[in-house]
Order: C-alpha cells, then structure tokens, then sequence
C-alpha cells in the first residue's frame, strides 16, 4: 500500500518517507517504546523502591495519583498550543530532553521527595515528547492514521513488556532498579536522536505551498513530515471559545467518549486482573501473576494481527466485529468458573479488543484534521476523567465484592455499540 496523494518516483526521499518503515514512522515508534519501557520499568521495581526508600503504602499511592493528576494538568494545553513546525519541534525535543533527565532523576533519587518531583516532571515531559510525537504522526499520514495506531500500540505493548525483563536481567546480572532506569534513559535517548535526525531531514514538496503558508526551509521535525505528504496545517490557535465550538461541530467529542469507556476492558480489566483471579476463581498468587502474562502476551499477539487486519479491512469494521465479540467473550469469561477456560476466554477477549484503542484513537484524530494538537489536549483532559474508572470499580467492590464490581464493566462493550456503521472519513487503505 502507498500513500495516494504523494507523487514521487520509488528511489527519491519523499517515496523514502512514505514508505512504512521510514524512518519518521520508526522515530516515533521508538518514542512510544521509550515511553512504555519506562512504565513497564517503574512498575516493576515498585517493589524495590519501597524498601530502598522505606516508603509506606500511602507515599506508593502518592507517587502514583500526584504525577497523574498534576502532570495531566499542565499537559492539557500543551497539544492545543503546540502548533506545527518549527515551534512543535522544539517542544517535542526540549519534552525529550525533560524525559530522558527526569527519568535518570528518578533512578537516582534518594528520597521520597526527590522521586516524587521526577516522577511529576516525568509526566508533562512524556505530553510534549509522546504525545505530540504521536499527533505527528497522524499528520504525516491522513489515510493511514488507524495503521500506525495499531503500530504504535504495538510498540508500547513491546516496550510494557520489555520494562519488567529489563530489570529482571539487571537485577540476575547483579545490578538494581537504579540501573535499570539508567538503561531505560539512555533507550530514551536513542530515541531522541532518531527524531532530531528525521526532524532535520528536509524533503522537497510534493506540491506548491499556497500563498501565506511556511517557506520551503522551514525547520521541522517528526510532524513536518505532514506537509511533504499533503497533511493540513494547523496554522494558530483559535482561542478557547473557537476550540469548544470546533470540537462539537467535528463530533470528537463522541469519539472521546468511547475511548474513556473502552478502558474499562482495556487498563481497568488489567488493573484488576490478579486480584479477581485471586478472589473469583481462588487461584494462587502466582497462577494469577501467569494470568497477567497471558493478558500482556495476547496483547501482543492482538496488535500483530490487527496491523495486518486493517490493511485489508475498513478500520470501523474491524472495530464494530470487535465489539460484538466483546458482548460475547466479557460475560463468558466471568460466567465460567474453570480457571483454564477463564483464562482461554481471557486471551481470546484481549485479541478481540486490540483495536479499540488504536482505531479509536485514530477515528479522534480523523474527526479534527488539521488540529491534531486540540486532539491531544482533548485526551489529556479526558484522562483526568478516565482516573476515576479504577477509583469507581474499587468502591463498587468495597460495596458489593469484586465479581459484581467486574460485571458492571460489561458497561464498556454496550457503550462500544454506539460506534458508526460507515466507513470512515480518510477513506483508508481498505481493499474494496
């Protein structure tokens, strides 16, 4: 598959750029990878950094909730100021610069404080860094934004789970949690020199800029790649009241919706796994630790086959079929009382909803073209919301045990059915 609108012969720079495996495309996936290693990283040696800090259960809750609602907060007008070119540039590689030193200040941090500030900066960082990077990335690529949504999931996925084997083999190799967050810094690094070169790289246009757009020079950077393949320009913010009266014109606002109740199959179900496969089906701590396993392995298993799925299928298909397989495999799996069905059924449910983040997340993007940043700034908020999912299931379950608490999840498939049945606007790369 191509990209149509750009016209350049196989061996020139444009066609270079278009291709999948570019180096724009492999910049950014990297990023995403970072990003996850990290998290994958952090969870892991959360243990470790307990005793090494002699942090009590509250200051672990701190350093979880304080970063998320505060870094979320200065995150929220990041995206919708951050325009295009030059000026996202700098924000995307002055984000990276904060993210590679915050995360080497949390690795050396040597107090409660000290790695609650790294983890807080750690969290705006990532915004400018990741999730500008991604916005890019939708630009560079109109037609196929849903394709390298399924790629960047995957990429996170990899780096999620690399994070855990990375301090396992620090830790075997004689080192500590410390280390591995030294390691995880310089892989953020790397990834940081792989979008300053992309960014630098200058490819001639595809087409004359109309009057008034930015010289040919221009300085750019992951998202710049947007104009050489015939993306829209953001050009300058609108102002506030201009936003909200874009945004619901666009109907975005429906797609963030749904992305906030796909979650509750998505990192809630994940959050809550081991403990319900300890309480429901009275299996032991580490048979429920091999539950989680089988989550995250068919996770990736999931994000394999949809990037070769939505290269052959409309990407709202795929995702209405996904829903209605959720409908069926969600109440199975909580209704069947064998732990090794259960944890079949699992599998099968996490491949199944594979593309509810990815084609999603692409459809918001799709439903705003040209203000990619608004959409960021639309998820960061959304976030804050999304935070009180975990908080809502875990009273639930203080309320009336946890087996009822998972089944009102079953609220995220119903709500998935209100997605349209008509193909999406960008058209895709859907074979006909």
């Amino acid at each position: 598959m191509g990209f149509p609108r750009l016209k350049a012969s196989p061996g020139s720079a444009q066609a270079r750029l278009a291709r999948p495996g570019s180096a724009v495309l492999l910049a950014a996936l990297a990023v995403e990878l970072a990003d996850e290693l990290f998290d994958g990283t952090k969870s892991a040696s959360m243990p470790l950094i307990r005793h090494d800090l002699a942090l009590n259960y509250v200051e672990v809750g701190l350093l979880a909730a304080v970063p998320l609602v505060v870094g979320s907060l200065l995150e929220l007008p990041l995206g919708a100021l951050s325009g295009t070119g030059a000026r996202r540039r700098r924000l995307i590689l002055a984000g990276g610069l904060v993210f590679i030193a915050s995360v080497l200040a949390a690795g050396l941090a040597g107090s409660f404080g000290l790695l609650l500030v790294a983890l807080t900066i750690f969290f705006p960082a990532s915004g400018a860094f990741v999730s500008l990077t991604q916005a890019a990335l939708m630009d560079a690529a109109p037609d196929r934004r849903a394709q390298h949504m399924a790629r960047w999931t995957l990429a996170g996925s990899l780096g999620g789970v690399a994070g855990p084997l990375l301090v396992a083999v620090v830790l075997i190799a004689g080192g500590t949690w410390r280390l591995a967050f030294v390691l995880v810094a310089a892989g953020a690094a790397g990834a940081w020199v792989a979008v300053a070169r992309a960014g630098r790289a200058r490819q001639p246009r595809a087409r004359a800029r109309p009057a008034g757009a930015r010289p040919a020079g221009a300085d750019s950077v992951v998202a710049d790649a947007a104009d050489d393949l015939g993306a829209a320009d953001e050009g300058a913010w609108p102002g506030w009241a201009a936003a909200v009266s874009i945004v619901r014109r666009a109907g975005a606002l429906r797609w963030l919706a749904l992305l906030e109740a796909s979650d509750l199959l998505l990192d809630v179900l994940t959050a809550f796994l081991a403990l319900y496969l300890v309480t429901a089906v009275h299996a032991s701590p580490t048979v429920a630790a091999l539950g989680v396993a089988v989550r995250l392995g068919a996770g990736l298993s999931g994000d394999v086959i949809l990037i070769r799925l939505l290269s052959r299928r409309d990407s709202r298909q795929v995702l209405r079929v996904s829903v209605w397989l959720a409908v069926l495999l969600f109440p199975a799996f909580l209704l069947v009382p064998w732990l090794g069905p259960k944890l079949v059924l699992l599998a099968a449910l996490t491949i199944a909803t594979a593309p509810w983040y990815p084609v999603l997340q692409a459809e918001l993007y799709g439903s705003l073209p040209g203000r990619s940043g608004l959409a960021v700034s639309l998820t960061s908020a959304a976030g804050l919301a999304g935070g009180l999912g975990p908080l809502a299931v875990g009273l639930l379950a203080q309320r009336v045990g946890l087996d009822w608490a998972m089944a009102a999840l079953c609220a995220a498939p119903a709500a998935m059915l209100a997605v349209p049945r008509g193909r999406r606007e960008s058209g895709g790369n859907a074979r006909r």
